[in-house]
């Protein structure tokens, strides 16, 4: 998940002539603020939720088949994907079929987050991005529908057993409840207000790229 291996994973797996997806520059941090996040639904060949936090100019990214919870007591299996542009917090609509993720994307949730504090002193000098390496990095959400604190937690590396895997939990926090992620079938965009099916029916189902 090294930052310096940009975006070429992104690039090479889509055809930028069939797919509305940004190509995207790479490296281009944004120049104040807090980082930024975004939590898009896909309906691919698996319904799921893409998790994707502003790390070192890329939308560092994890697929997370149940979606965010605000119960600390879930834990929810989040798989690493790959690097994605910045402007990719942004893309919504569909995916031509037989491109790579073919289907629907709305923009669930968006906003900013900012790193916490390691609990562990010997990350305390650490980066973000560095505690993102070693494994384990909490932060505090503000978005339209996500808040507080969350943790992101690598308990399976791909060396170990052939694919890295992660869990993603809500910190016991003044910002906990007791709501897993919505029916994604029926949950709305917050940048245009419509569900997966709307937005697929008002693009089409995306087979030519237009």
């Amino acid at each position: 998940m090294k930052g310096e291996r940009g975006l070429t994973t992104y690039q090479n797996k889509r055809d930028f002539e069939r797919t509305r997806e940004p190509r995207g520059a790479g490296g281009t941090a944004r120049a104040d603020g807090d980082p930024v996040f975004v939590v898009q639904i896909h309906d691919a060949t698996t319904m799921h939720f893409d998790f994707r936090l502003e790390v070192d100019g890329v939308l560092k990214s994890w697929s997370v088949p149940k979606g965010p919870s605000t119960d600390p007591h879930d834990k929810r299996l989040a798989m690493p994907t790959e690097d994605h542009p910045m402007e990719y917090r942004e893309f919504e609509g569909v995916i031509p079929k037989g491109e790579y993720g073919g289907g629907t994307v709305i923009v669930w949730d968006q906003g900013t987050y900012r790193p916490l504090p390691p609990k562990k002193r010997k990350d305390r000098d650490a980066s973000f991005a560095e505690r993102l390496e070693h494994g384990h990095i909490t932060f505090w959400m503000d978005g339209e529908k996500l808040h507080g604190g969350y943790a992101l937690t690598r308990f399976r590396t791909a060396e170990s057993e052939g694919r890295e895997s992660w869990l993603l939990v809500k910190e016991n926090d003044e910002r906990a409840g007791g709501r897993g992620a919505p029916d994604p079938r029926r949950a709305k965009s917050v940048r245009s207000g419509r569900t997966l099916k709307q937005v697929a029916a008002d693009e089409g189902d995306g087979t030519d790229g237009s």
